[in-house]
Formats: structure tokens, sequence, C-alpha cells
């Protein structure tokens, strides 16, 4: 009786789960309508250091790996290996040089499945503060 109860509650609770987050697989910066604060970001920064601060991002982010770059396209390509399923999500990065700065757009895509269940999102979010955090620490220097 007791399994009965406990698989009903985690059923309700996964139908809740699923409701929480918007049924899509993937989000990019300015073209995801279920993420409106996720845009592309601004930096009063040249290209190629934000280039170099969005690399060092990567390799400070548990569970990314850099996959290619190409500085002179403004490309850099990961992976995001998730912890538990190890599910792997795309991430592709594009810089623009643009009015003595850059713009960074983003796109993250999950390899499998019809919900991310918001994970997508999640590692924009993380990979613009790591950015952040990037330029900080080397503007201080």
């Amino acid at each position: 009786m007791w399994l009965v109860i406990a698989g009903v509650l985690v059923l309700l609770g996964g139908s809740a789960l699923l409701r929480a987050w918007p049924v899509i697989n993937i989000v990019e910066t300015g073209r995801t309508p279920e993420y409106p604060d996720i845009q592309p970001r601004r930096y009063a920064e040249r290209k190629a250091r934000v280039h170099e601060a969005a690399h060092r991002a990567i390799e400070s982010l548990p569970r990314w790996t850099l996959v290619s770059q190409d500085a002179a396209q403004g490309v850099i390509r990961a992976v995001v290996t998730s912890r538990l399923f190890r599910f792997v999500d795309d991430v592709q990065i594009r810089i623009e040089e643009k009015d003595g700065g850059a713009i960074i757009n983003v796109r993250s895509a999950s390899r499998v499945g019809k919900s991310d269940f918001g994970q997508n999102a999640r590692h924009i979010r993380s990979l613009f503060e790591a950015i952040d955090r990037q330029l900080e620490t080397k503007a201080v220097s």
C-alpha cells in the first residue's frame, strides 16, 4: 500500500515538475521567448579579450569541456555533461565585434529528449556569470 502511495506522489511531483519549465530542449540568446531574460550580452571589451575570458570561463565551470574554438571567427564550442545521467548538451558561443566592444550570443541544446527541465537556460546564465567573473578578475590585475 505504501509503495502505491509513494508511486502516486512521485508521479504527481513529476507532473508538477514538468509544468515548471517549458517543453523545449534548445535555448538561444534573444531567440527563445520562453526565456525573455536570456539576451545577447554586450561588453565594452574588445572581441579578443572577451573570447579569452569565455575560454577561461568554460575551463572554470564544472562538467564543461571545450570542444573547439576559432578566435578569428569568434566561435567557441563546448559540451556540458550532466552529473547524474551523463546527458550531454552542446553549447555554441558566438562573439562579434560591435561599436568598439563585443556581443556574445549563446546557443545551448540538449542532444536527447523533448524537455531540458530548464537546464539549457541555466547553462547560459552560468556561462555569462563566469565570463563576467573572468573579465572582472582580468580588469583588476
